[in-house]
């Protein structure tokens, strides 16, 4: 029995010091990639879009929508209002209940057009085309099929309609900002390597004031579950995935915010609508797409903000986001085991799948069975205090120090938000983040897991909108 504590303490031991570093190395090379793209896309570039419009590709947005009178109509109104030459909007309406469509159809005018449609990937049936007879909103087109159950089929029954050669992916929930488009395809152009996607950082929308889709006012969300996910998302764009994008090794372009070649995401089969993690799941194909055929590829991340999304109000609801994500990442390492320490997929094979593999999916199984041997020591008597407590406190200070330095590069890349004391929150809510946010994150994902080996048929959890905060109107006397 001895032995058995010995090897798991020294393997918990080795385990945390690799993903330490792993971190600490990630955020070096964030922090230069931060600094490149800063110094290589300045508003200048960007700028020579509007100079020369008609150098500037197009890019299609596909957003589905399922029961999202709530929110679609302000969502819409952002993206048509984005500052870039040459795009189109396709909302595919999924089917919806509720007065969606209906709200869709009044406010922007539109009236059903003859049905031009090709299935180059499959859906759903599509049953009719929206165009609007008002010039003003000539970009959008809206798609309505029949329910496919899943995001995924919804995208892709936007992907068998966009005409451009790269497409935007996110969701109806999110506010995009609006150069967004010309932050996306800087690094498009600039790249002698074709790029095959491109990932932004994602912020909550929580707490933002929006008029008429345009947001007027940055602002740390209110509530607590997403407060702690906003300094959780930044994490993960600004640290962990501008670290992997210097070395080609992103493991995943998000599905709240994606830009995609249309020709490839066609090549592959488009969204698979049995996954519950289609994001990775298409990265993944894509990457794995390219490597069989010995093409050169990249994938790029941008540290700008270019989307905020409604973040989980409370924990019931972040609970079927978390369960859906483990369910989802467990999926991957099954369908793509083939992939795993598999040399032909070079980085995919030997860096991106067993990071996540051990560092993402085993995390919260460590973590959960590092609890449990905590106790079992405790009632036996078997702790040394006076090392214990020096270990917490240096797992905690460096948690801390992960997040202070991921609030330091979100202010090196813009200052979101105006006054000090707001990202004195995101400060706050870090030091609490272990003890209060972060144990339910780990139990969620470990009931995903169970979820996906008990249970033969899953629902796609609702997200309870709550709408976008409007600014205070201004009151002339």
């Amino acid at each position: 029995m001895d032995s058995v504590i010995y090897f798991y303490q020294y393997m918990v031991y080795f385990y945390s010091i690799t993903l330490t570093t792993i971190y600490l190395f990630l955020a070096v090379l964030g922090f230069m990639n931060i600094r490149k793209k800063r110094l290589r896309y300045t508003k200048k570039e960007e700028a020579l879009f509007n100079l020369y419009p008609e150098v500037a590709p197009g890019i299609s947005i596909v957003t589905p929508a399922y029961n999202e009178e709530v929110i679609i109509v302000d969502n819409v109104k952002s993206m048509l209002n984005l500052d870039y030459p040459n795009f189109e909007l396709v909302v595919v309406n999924d089917g919806s209940k509720d007065k969606t469509l209906e709200l869709l159809t009044g406010h922007f005018e539109l009236e059903e057009v003859p049905l031009d449609y090709t299935y180059k990937v499959r859906c759903q049936p599509v049953k009719r085309i929206f165009k609007s007879k008002n010039p003003q909103f000539h970009r959008l087109t809206v798609v309505d099929k029949i329910n496919g159950g899943t995001k995924a089929d919804a995208m892709n029954a936007g992907v068998n309609y966009i005409q451009y050669d790269y497409f935007i992916n996110t969701d109806v929930d999110c506010i995009l900002s609006r150069d967004t488009l010309k932050k996306v395809i800087l690094p498009v152009l600039d790249s002698n390597v074709p790029v095959i996607a491109v990932g932004a950082t994602m912020r909550m929308v929580n707490g933002c004031e929006i008029d008429e889709g345009v947001m007027t006012r940055v602002r740390p969300p209110r509530q607590f579950v997403p407060t702690f996910q906003e300094t959780e998302y930044l994490r993960s764009y600004l640290v962990a995935k501008m670290g992997w994008s210097v070395i080609n090794a992103i493991p995943n372009v998000s599905g709240g915010f994606g830009f995609f070649s249309s020709r490839l995401v066609i090549n592959v089969g488009g969204f698979d609508p049995l996954s519950h993690a289609e994001d990775m799941d298409m990265t993944t194909r894509m990457v794995a797409y390219m490597r069989e055929r010995g093409e050169k590829y990249k994938i790029e991340q941008i540290p700008d903000s270019c989307c905020w999304t409604e973040g989980p109000s409370n924990i019931q609801v972040l609970r079927r986001q978390r369960t859906r994500w483990g369910r989802g990442l467990i999926q991957i390492f099954i369908v793509h085991r083939r992939l795993l320490f598999n040399r032909r997929y070079g980085r995919l094979g030997m860096l991106v799948l067993p990071y996540a593999f051990f560092f993402e999916f085993l995390a919260p199984v460590i973590e959960a069975t590092g609890l449990i041997f905590l106790i079992f020591l405790l009632f036996t008597q078997q702790i040394n205090f006076s090392t214990f407590w020096l270990m917490l406190l240096f797992v905690y200070l460096i948690s801390i120090t992960v997040s202070m330095i991921t609030i330091s590069y979100d202010l090196t890349v813009k200052k979101q938000y105006k006054k000090f004391r707001e990202y004195l929150r995101l400060v706050v809510f870090s030091a609490f983040e272990a003890f209060l946010y972060h144990p339910f994150v780990v139990f969620f994902s470990l009931t995903g897991y169970v979820q996906f080996f008990t249970r033969r048929s899953f629902k796609w959890g609702a997200m309870t909108r709550q709408g976008f905060s409007r600014a205070t109107p201004t009151i002339k006397i």
